[in-house]
């Protein structure tokens, strides 16, 4: 009697009902948060009915909006910085071959590992002693420290899934486009980076997600006068979990989703326009 495959294991209830259960484990507290948002009741443990009064209220809040765009142009400027030097590191690892290739990207791997905690401390110290950054810039200028410090610990995640998917590049790909006249730097925009589209959509995807979501690393970087939204959302989360704080959770919860869906279907489109 042959051993059943993988599809056969899938439909027995065991296994159906551990993955059922790792799910729920996973998913519903987020539910719970999303559906608490539309609470009458100022009191996240009592249900008294819905209402929208609480999103109604977020567009009203200035500081709030204000925080979101901050956090909004820190995670795009952070992205477009991370995609590009994420993207020529992993080329230069890839391609070159030179002493001390492997002391450099443990180099590499070296934010992805360190706790974020240490990362804003040294960022803290970088700021205040050795690159101290001029008070009073006009936005977004005034954000350039939490830029600077979201790039230092991004472009790793970058440069690690970049690299992944250059493994998987054919290098005679490239040589014959230089044998029928392709320059060095053609020959990389028209062969290579058309084969890591995919890989180049999941880190700006990772890279935007990481920096939009961040805290730690901002709340040791950002001025007096520069509040994003997750350390607006924590000093809100201060004063007690309200039916306000889930709205502002699920917003940006459905922001998260948005974006994670728009680089899938991006994904998508760019595999199939590269298939035979």
């Amino acid at each position: 009697m042959s051993a059943p495959d993988l599809l056969d294991y899938s439909r027995r209830w065991p296994l159906r009902l551990v993955l059922a259960s790792i799910g729920l484990f996973l998913y519903l507290p987020l539910l719970v948060l999303v559906a608490m948002s539309f609470n009458d009741s100022r009191q996240t443990t009592v249900w008294r009915g819905f209402t929208l009064d609480w999103y109604a209220r977020l567009g009203g809040n200035l500081e709030l909006l204000a925080a979101l765009g901050n956090s909004l142009a820190i995670a795009a400027l952070a992205t477009l910085l991370s995609l590009l030097l994420g993207t020529l590191a992993a080329i230069a690892l890839w391609r070159f071959r030179f002493p001390g290739l492997g002391l450099v990207s443990a180099a590499f791997a070296l934010p992805i590992v360190v706790p974020e905690i240490c990362m804003g401390v040294a960022m803290l110290i970088f700021f205040a002693r050795i690159l101290p950054w001029p008070a009073g810039l006009p936005w977004p200028l005034s954000l350039g420290p939490i830029v600077i410090a979201h790039v230092a610990f991004i472009f790793p995640f970058v440069a690690v899934i970049v690299r992944a998917r250059l493994e998987s590049f054919n290098r005679e790909t490239e040589e014959a486009a230089r044998d029928l006249g392709a320059g060095p730097w053609r020959a990389l925009l028209d062969v290579v980076v058309p084969h890591l589209k995919p890989s180049l959509v999941a880190g700006a995807l990772l890279a935007f997600t990481l920096s939009l979501d961040d805290f730690v690393i901002t709340f040791f970087t950002a001025g007096p006068d520069t509040v994003t939204f997750p350390v607006k959302v924590y000093s809100m989360v201060r004063f007690g979990v309200t039916p306000e704080v889930n709205a502002v959770s699920t917003v940006l919860l459905v922001l998260t989703v948005a974006l994670t869906a728009l680089a899938l279907r991006v994904q998508a489109l760019a595999g199939e326009k590269l298939a035979p």
